[in-house]
């Protein structure tokens, strides 16, 4: 529930300060008749990645067992791939999220504004997407439905809770602080993830070694127990792994983990999110 919790709050929380930045210079800029572009193209992005989210859990209902477990696996992999993405897109580009943003208004603007719509969506809808894909993919690895769910579903509330304490003023944040603490921690999530993709493969006869253990701890680990349970529900932990799974996760762990770190070290702190982007005397 934390993992799928981390991931709602960090793409909400994109997509919230993408809204957020969007709206407050519309407000600056004494162009409010431009908001319901805005709230058009959140509101189709939205419908999108529930269709999407839809699509994905009923879209292989009759497929054989093996060709479930194939997409399954897939679709895994695709998700981690996508969350490495958007981890170090973020990483590099938190800082100056404001001002590119600004740019892309400044030039619709110019253009009528009729564009901001598409930018709204796009921006939404990315984040939108990937949420659905891996919320998805954690469903698939955890054999449960309503805690994946429900993390998800609290961790979107509580960055739509932060992006309305931005607007308002009421809330300061690191922004480079936050995107590097939890860009760690979905490394390791997404590594869970990518274990379990190929383990989905291996069931379904397309890599080999399903049998080939390189450890099995279900004796002192149970996965029915509390903690085995919360180990599966974090970070994705097979008491059962195979070689091949195994070493899938030493491999992306390792380098990925490394690289961020270097990134994170390199990169000049951002400053806090200032404290109120709605202009003075804006109700």
């Amino acid at each position: 529930m934390f993992a799928n919790y981390l991931i709602g709050l960090r793409e909400g929380l994109e997509a919230a300060l993408v809204v957020v930045i969007l709206v407050a210079y519309l407000v600056k800029m004494q162009r409010k008749d431009l908001l319901p572009g805005i709230w058009l193209g959140v509101s189709l992005a939205a419908g999108l990645s529930l269709g999407f989210g839809a699509l994905l859990t009923y879209g292989t209902h009759g497929l054989t067992f093996e060709a479930q477990e194939a997409i399954g696996g897939s679709l895994s992999i695709i998700a981690v791939g996508l969350v490495t993405w958007m981890v170090f897109w973020m990483a590099r580009t938190a800082k100056d999220m404001r001002g590119q943003l600004h740019g892309q208004v400044d030039r619709h603007l110019a253009a009528g504004g009729k564009g901001l719509v598409v930018v709204a969506f796009l921006a939404v809808g990315r984040e939108g997407l990937e949420t659905a894909l891996f919320i998805w993919s954690a469903v698939q690895a955890t054999g449960q439905t309503t805690q994946p769910i429900l993390g998800a579903s609290l961790g979107l509330a509580s960055a739509v809770v932060l992006g309305w304490m931005f607007y308002r003023g009421m809330l300061r944040i690191n922004l480079s602080a936050f995107f590097t603490w939890t860009g760690g921690m979905l490394i390791i999530v997404a590594a869970g993830v990518l274990s379990y993709g190929i383990h989905d493969l291996q069931e379904a006869g397309i890599l080999p070694g399903l049998n080939a253990l390189l450890f099995d701890v279900s004796a002192a680990v149970p996965p029915s127990s509390w903690y085995g349970t919360l180990l599966k529900g974090t970070v994705n932990f097979s008491p059962a792994t195979t070689w091949l799974e195994g070493v899938a996760w030493l491999l992306y762990t390792i380098p990925t983990m490394t690289l961020f770190i270097r990134q994170s070290v390199r990169r000049t702190p951002a400053p806090a999110l200032v404290q109120s982007p709605v202009p003075q005397g804006v109700k």
